[in-house]
């Protein structure tokens, strides 16, 4: 699925000695190798601040918290998406409400949303909190429309999107704020867990610097109830240094998504959608959105035959996302069932995805075509 290595290698002198720095400063949890960071995020996406913290997961909370949001509020998301989409919302007190999602692109829609809206909740929805799921922003026109129109705050989970824009703008720079991961899949990655918070909001952004760092403006001095969610100096430094390359590894993996489509329209695979018969379904970009493919994401009724059948061949996949968060058992008390959200749990049944890096040959994505060819004829 992913060959870090052939990221690494070009880098290598330059992330020891970004590393190497670190040690001789000795500023290991936050210091300048974040703020150095911080500064040139914040000025590549377009917004007023950008804050690193220790993962994608405290991101979210961090996000939301500093939002304002918390108990006797609901927030409206996604049941097909990582569980910390869900979890951080209850992390920060408040009420997850699901709504499907559309079936072409896998995010949050916004139609669902607002039937959602539009029924009686027994907790006030306050926020909406969508997810630019595989690289793609979710439709932000109709989002800050619901917004604006319903006075909700928007919190945009970024976490499989940074670089990816939708009209223009960076995601991170659409909603009140935004939460990003740079675990080491993602596009921009970390050499660990890593993650940050952007906002224009300087208020809001004072909050998270405060929230990070269990809720000091000075030290020692705790106005609430914060957490240690720090970025440490090492992360930092490796991202300032990737930072540099990212928009590059971008258009590298729009170029091998670009090879994918047509390998699979020539072998005579690709079906008109959104749902698979005999073929495959590709990845859809929409109008307005410039997608970042963190992943490239088939649909195909027997995905879970094919799956097998590629790892026999040594070819690397993987399903995002198997169980629909409505359908886990830590989430039981939300009280969902089967059968509330057709979308995702379709998805859930028909999606996979093929390998897809900056750095991944022709060669190896006609092996993949090839495989998916032999399996389907």
């Amino acid at each position: 699925m992913l060959d870090l290595k052939r990221q690494y290698q070009p880098l290598r002198q330059e992330l020891l000695d970004a590393l190497g720095h670190v040690l001789e400063t000795q500023q290991f949890i936050l210091g300048e190798p974040v703020a150095a960071f911080e500064r040139q995020a914040a000025a590549q996406l377009g917004v007023a601040h950008a804050l690193g913290c220790s993962s994608g997961t405290d991101a979210l909370w961090l996000a939301l918290a500093a939002a304002g949001i918390g108990p006797g509020m609901a927030v409206v998301t996604t049941p097909f998406s990582f569980f910390a989409s869900v979890s951080s919302i209850l992390r920060a007190g408040a009420t997850p409400v699901l709504a499907d999602i559309d079936p072409a692109t896998f995010n949050l829609s916004a139609a669902a949303v607002e039937a959602v809206l539009n029924a009686p909740q027994p907790t006030p929805v306050e926020a909406i909190l969508p997810v630019h799921l595989y690289g793609q922003c979710a439709d932000w026109t109709s989002f800050a429309r619901i917004g604006k129109e319903r006075a909700l705050k928007l919190i945009e989970d970024a976490a499989q999107a940074y670089g990816a824009e939708w009209q223009g703008t960076k995601a991170g720079a659409l909603g009140d704020a935004a939460a990003f991961s740079f675990y080491p899949t993602k596009n921009l990655s970390a050499a660990g867990d890593a993650g940050m918070v952007t906002t224009n909001s300087g208020e809001l952004a004072e909050r998270v610097r405060a929230l990070r760092q269990h809720g000091m403006k000075r030290r020692y001095y705790h106005d609430e109830v914060g957490w240690n969610a720090r970025m440490d100096g090492f992360q930092g430094a490796i991202l300032s240094v990737k930072l540099k390359y990212i928009d590059g590894w971008n258009r590298a993996r729009r170029a091998v998504a670009k090879k994918y489509h047509a390998m699979f329209r020539a072998a005579g695979l690709a079906e008109s959608g959104p749902y698979p018969t005999h073929g495959v379904i590709l990845p859809h970009e929409v109008p307005g959105a410039h997608h970042v493919w963190h992943q490239y994401v088939l649909r195909t009724r027997r995905r879970d035959a094919l799956r097998e059948f590629l790892a026999i061949r040594n070819i690397g996949s993987e399903i995002y996302y198997p169980v629909p968060l409505h359908r886990q058992d830590a989430f039981k008390s939300l009280g969902y069932k089967q059968g509330d959200f057709p979308e995702t749990e379709r998805a859930a049944r028909e999606v996979l995805a093929l390998p897809i890096f900056p750095e991944l040959r022709e060669d190896e994505q006609q092996t993949v075509v090839a495989a998916i060819a032999e399996f389907l004829s």
